[in-house]
């Protein structure tokens, strides 16, 4: 791993522990909150131009809360590839990456003082926020960065279900350009959602459906991105004697198709697409 990824890796730790100390003392001002330490394990993810199924683990911090004119969602995956997907030529150890996404939804009718609701809708939004990223890999070495603005609908269902088109502006800093690069602004239908299934079970997860960003660093086109990440996850709490979704386990599916733009075209059909299924634990606090 070299110097400037440990820092980068370093630096989003360091970040995602002082995010959360400043989550956790808005969360006192707020109508409501939840945070999350996870882990989730799977053998089949997939990266662009690499033939091989990986390995990871992935250990997430997420906090999500609402206050007065809207909600806050923050969440920093840590992510160790295994040796199929190296951070080094002729190395064994895996890459590492760590992600960042903060969304910020306002509330209209809450920023209003009344109620915006009709038909199965009950309430409407404006969603803000940025995705950041940094990788060690043996090729592209990502510095992702891309802010996110578009509307937010919420809708009248148990739990919940919001569904935004927003617009990004993405950029990157590969190893293998001079300068950062910026894509063409596009727009993604993206939905999220957590609904209860009976007492102890959930459904929850997030949706993204992303329009082609123009042509990448070296000039080939983009295509369009799937990424549906979902989960059923179980409320063991009572087991172990501890609070109402406090240690929860399940099952987690990820079908993402043209990862990052890339299509089959660009990759030679390898790496592109992952159909991978995981194991899922969390503890909340």
């Amino acid at each position: 791993m070299s110097i400037t990824t440990k820092k980068s890796l370093v630096q989003a730790a360091l970040f995602g522990i002082t995010a959360l100390g400043l989550l956790q003392s808005q969360s006192q001002a707020a109508e409501w909150s939840d945070t999350a330490i996870s882990w989730r394990h799977g053998n089949s993810f997939a990266e662009p131009f690499n033939p091989q199924d990986i390995g990871k683990n992935i250990f997430a911090l997420t906090h999500v809360s609402g206050y007065k004119y809207g909600t806050n969602f923050f969440n920093l995956d840590f992510l160790q590839s295994d040796s199929k997907d190296p951070g080094a030529v002729g190395s064994s150890a895996g890459a590492q990456e760590a992600y960042l996404v903060y969304r910020n939804t306002l509330d209209i009718g809450k920023i209003q003082g009344k109620d915006i609701k009709f038909g199965p809708i009950r309430g409407v939004g404006v969603t803000l926020g940025f995705d950041w990223n940094t990788k060690n890999d043996v090729g592209y070495n990502s510095r992702k960065r891309m802010l996110v603005a578009g509307p937010t609908l919420m809708w009248d269902v148990p739990g919940h279900l919001n569904t935004s088109i927003v617009l990004l502006r993405e950029s990157n800093a590969p190893s293998f350009i001079p300068s950062r690069y910026t894509y063409k602004t596009h727009p993604m239908l993206t939905a999220d959602w957590g609904i209860p299934l009976g007492e102890k079970f959930s459904f929850e997860g997030y949706a993204n459906f992303i329009a082609s960003k123009g042509k990448d660093e070296v000039g080939n086109d983009t295509a369009a991105e799937t990424n549906i990440d979902m989960q059923v996850m179980y409320d063991v709490g009572s087991i172990v004697g501890a609070g109402k979704n406090t240690f929860r386990i399940g099952v987690e599916y990820q079908y993402w198709k043209n990862k990052f733009g890339n299509s089959s075209a660009t990759t030679g059909n390898k790496g592109q697409t992952a159909k991978t299924p995981m194991v899922r634990a969390e503890y909340h606090f």
